[in-house]
């Protein structure tokens, strides 16, 4: 266990300890070990990620409830088709069920997402600078707040497009907390050493949000449109209270030390000056060094090399893997499988599968990055790899159900891959950079920066593909392509780096002391 014992550090340590733990630890009688505290960090970020991509996802599955008869003018439907679909999906919700109604879903989309990453940049530095446990809470409460609110529309009668306009911009706001939160959180706790397949298992969250997102908004439809919205807010509000009570941010806050239990990160020492890990064992010593320090400056985390080249990858895998969770359920519903269409109902709970296969990319990206000690030529292999995934499922999905499953479970995987990778291991990786010379108090803003990045490029793809799907989803697709080459393009020299860093090891007959070539470029 390992209990900071300075009685100085005591007083601040019953402040600033969680009361959920304390009041295990009560009824326990006795301190929680390091390992335990880990346990309970994955749990509960884990939940309290899950929690913001299911009240994120609702929109995507109301969609064909709002706008039920939008077809593309390059599919050519049958008159009976068309009676078919809107008996399936219902009349619609003014104001958008008229003819520029997924021009206004898109336009939504776009406001939640251009706040979300904007508010993205703000989160990180604030991040950094207060209470995370305290920060995440509100981002939880207010989240489910205004998605409630969304919801409510339905039961108040609600026409107007600005009240969903404005209401969607709050939440994404609020949701801006997230990401930067929990990724700072577990940085605290967890080394380098296997970092890549831990987080990739534990960014299962994302796809385990957006799978239970889609089957409780699939669910609560039939009921009407609004418990859609309103049972995700109500849920994420209440993980958000299990946060505040349960999360403890580091191991300082909580007054544990490894005690010779390892944090995953055995391999390396963790008091060597410069090392790539956050140190999570604070003694007195260490307690003064954490008192100096200060966080990272905006412009200063953006030159930490390797940053710049990741961040702007994600944004075009960002916006690949975004027009999917907004506009894959209502691609699937105006699509005819096997010449049949689908419910909005069957159409959301069809496009979970998308979500296992990112499930399955996110741990194989993670495990591969470990394994080849190469984060860069892992994520641009995905990258790589999903064009071809994107081609075959919109030109095949159609044929038969079969087909649509399987190739919607590769392309998943290819394309959520990646952009696990990068918001977890790798911006972790350099937010304990060694440029930063043992400074923790980075992870916050770098991850906000990649990801807040990579969020503009997630509004971009799903506000294209509300305009440009009226006209042909095989643009959409080609668009889709397009980015995920060009993801791929911007790690061409931290891959080259990589290759020519194993190519030397490989010379030297030295690869047990090979260095990540991440955080050399």
């Amino acid at each position: 266990m390992g209990s900071i014992s300075n009685p100085e550090n005591e007083q601040n340590i019953i402040k600033t300890k969680p009361q959920g733990i304390q009041f295990i630890e009560y009824t326990k009688n006795s301190t929680l070990s390091y390992k335990t505290h880990q346990s309970i960090v994955l749990i509960i970020t884990f939940l309290a990620y899950a929690s913001y991509h299911a009240a994120r996802k609702t929109t995507s599955i109301i969609k064909s409830s709002l706008d039920p008869q939008s077809q593309s003018s390059n599919d050519t439907l049958q008159i009976q088709s068309i009676s078919l679909l809107s008996w399936l999906l219902g009349s619609g919700w003014a104001p958008f069920n008229g003819t520029n109604g997924t021009g206004l879903l898109g336009d939504l989309d776009l406001a939640f997402l251009f706040v979300y990453a904007i508010g993205m940049f703000f989160s990180g530095h604030i991040g950094d600078r207060m209470n995370l446990r305290v920060f995440l809470t509100i981002g939880m409460v207010g989240t489910g707040l205004f998605t409630s609110l969304f919801g409510v529309g339905y039961w108040a009668n609600i026409h107007f497009f600005y009240y969903y306009l404005v209401v969607q911009m709050l939440a994404g706001l609020f949701q801006s907390t997230g990401w930067p939160s929990v990724v700072a959180v577990v940085g605290n706790w967890f080394g380098k050493s296997k970092r890549g397949l831990i987080m990739g298992i534990w960014n299962a969250h994302t796809s385990i949000g957006n799978i239970s997102g889609s089957l409780i908004a699939s669910y609560f439809l039939k009921y009407g449109w609004g418990w859609s919205m309103v049972v995700p807010g109500l849920m994420i509000t209440i993980v958000g209270l299990l946060v505040f009570l349960f999360l403890p941010v580091d191991p300082e806050s909580v007054g544990v030390d490894k005690d010779g239990d390892g944090d995953g990160d055995g391999d390396k020492p963790v008091e060597k000056i410069g090392a790539e890990v956050t140190k999570p064992l604070l003694s007195s010593k260490a307690n003064i060094q954490k008192e100096k320090e200060s966080p990272v400056g905006f412009i200063e985390a953006w030159k930490i090399p390797g940053v710049a080249p990741f961040a702007f990858c994600l944004f075009f895998a960002k916006l690949v893997a975004y027009t999917f969770l907004y506009w894959l359920p209502f691609y699937i519903s105006h699509t005819a499988i096997d010449g049949e269409y689908l419910s909005d109902v069957a159409a959301g709970n069809l496009s979970t599968l998308f979500d296992v296969g990112g499930v399955v990319g996110g741990i194989l990206a993670g495990h591969i990055s470990d394994r080849l000690n190469a984060r860069a030529i892992t994520a641009a292999s995905f990258m790589y790899c999903a064009i071809p995934a994107l081609y075959f499922y919109r030109n095949y999905g159609h044929v038969s159900m079969t087909i649509n499953i399987i190739l919607m479970l590769i392309t998943g995987m290819f394309v959520n891959g990646p952009y696990a990778l990068i918001t977890t291991a790798v911006s972790t990786d350099l937010g304990t950079h060694r440029s930063l010379r043992g400074n923790s108090r980075a992870l916050a803003t770098v991850t906000a920066i990649i990801d807040g990045t990579g969020s503009i490029g997630a509004a971009i793809g799903p506000l294209l593909t509300g305009y440009i799907s009226t006209r042909s989803w095989s643009a959409v697709f080609t668009m889709l392509m397009a980015a995920a080459f060009v993801a791929g393009l911007f790690l061409t020299r931290l891959v080259v780096a990589e290759i020519a860093s194993k190519w030397e090891d490989s010379r030297r007959g030295s690869i047990s002391i090979r260095r990540s070539p991440l955080v050399e470029v």
